[in-house]
């Protein structure tokens, strides 16, 4: 609902948000209730998204994708968004997160055997960083990766892993070598296809939101990883993540734009129709501040994210504008969830309405994909040159 305001994109832009709209409330909006209330991967999903090719928009066309700028990506994400951000968190995992740093780092033989597959849903993708004693401190991550003749033995566990539950192809960093402070120099990034170097599922993690996305703990014992699936360089693994999480937060930041739309549009729709002291509640100047102020939020957000993206397809610096984006728009998104809800009242307090889900879902952005306070760190580190 941007009326006037709605912003003009290139065709190719508006043809992918067209579509992404379309298959977004005809598949997932039916849908996206169950997914919440099960908590199960919606297996059935996944491959309608993947055969929409919603997975391989950014994969290059010699390996099944469409071969986007990262723009169309994230206006694409933003609609998705809209009516779940479980069917959001699958694009972003299968695609920015998995996908991408293949095709930035991974050598042909590695994007042969893996980037088809990958964007046309015949692999699940996780990236496994995170673990239980190791979350926005990446570079203190304690897993081990021990060289063995031609293969690394991985030992240890990672934890919040999206997809983790059903994956079968897993980026994962390890330790390979011990280094003086605390730099992440000696992290090193793996290929770890599960068909060849089990992994084993620990638990699944029951969430507050984004749920039925496969959210589990997994464990590598013993895991034999061949030479030929380290990405990038041993040691270079710290800088294949943080490379990865300064894009996917553009993408996470559409995701909030999206999900802060449509708390927006209920509580438009509500106020105008529920009446209370003889006029409908839009009336009243208390609710009218409300959305006003989620407006400006809302479409200071989404420029905020676009000018990122843009900023990145155009091969600019492009760190502190993805940061400013993530967290100026995951903010926006939890503050534009409570308003609604209160707004709402007890409706919007009522799981027989989608906002009590998008309130939920919003508080997980302001954590994944690197903390609000880690953003203004960054923000920070790159005001001061530090």
């Amino acid at each position: 609902m941007l009326d006037s305001w709605e912003i003009k994109f290139t065709p190719e832009a508006e043809t992918i948000r067209r579509m992404a709209k379309e298959f977004a409330e005809k598949e997932i909006a039916p849908v996206a209730d169950r997914i919440d209330r099960e908590n199960k991967f919606p297996t059935d999903l996944f491959e309608k998204m993947a055969r929409q090719g919603l997975f391989g928009m950014c994969t290059p066309p010699e390996y099944g994708g469409s071969g986007l700028d990262l723009l169309p990506a994230t206006v694409a994400g933003e609609e998705i968004a809209k009516v779940s951000m479980s069917a959001s968190l699958l694009v972003n995992i299968q695609s920015a997160v998995t996908s991408a740093p293949i095709s930035r780092f991974g050598t042909k033989q590695q994007k042969d055997a893996y980037l088809r597959d990958l964007a046309t849903g015949k692999r699940v993708g996780a990236f496994c960083l995170t673990e239980p004693a190791a979350g926005s401190d990446a570079a203190a991550i304690e897993m081990k990766a021990t060289k063995d003749d031609n293969h690394y033995l991985l030992n240890g566990t990672k934890t919040f892993i999206s997809q983790g539950e059903v994956a079968d192809l897993a980026l994962v960093f390890a330790k390979t070598r011990r280094a003086a402070g605390n730099d992440g120099g000696e992290i090193t990034a793996f290929l770890v296809d599960k068909g060849e170097s089990p992994f084993t599922v620990g638990s699944k993690i029951e969430v507050m939101g984004f749920r039925g996305t496969g959210t589990a703990e997994l464990v590598f014992e013993n895991c034999q990883v061949p030479k030929e699936n380290v990405l990038g360089e041993e040691g270079g693994g710290f800088l294949i993540a943080m490379m990865t999480l300064n894009e996917s937060r553009i993408g996470v930041a559409g995701g909030a734009v999206g999900l802060a739309q449509a708390a927006f549009d209920a509580a438009v729709e509500y106020a105008k129709q529920r009446k209370a002291f003889g006029r409908p509640i839009a009336r009243f100047q208390a609710i009218q501040w409300m959305l006003a102020d989620m407006l400006t939020q809302i479409h200071s957000a989404r420029l905020l994210t676009y000018h990122a993206a843009y900023l990145r397809d155009q091969q600019r610096e492009f760190v502190k504008e993805a940061s400013m984006a993530k967290v100026f728009a995951s903010e926006a998104a939890v503050e534009a969830t409570r308003r609604a809800t209160q707004i709402l009242g007890g409706y919007g307090y009522s799981k027989d309405y989608p906002l009590e889900r998008y309130y939920r879902d919003a508080k997980l952005l302001e954590i994944g994909e690197g903390t609000s306070e880690i953003q203004r760190l960054i923000l920070a580190r790159e005001i001061l040159q530090l």
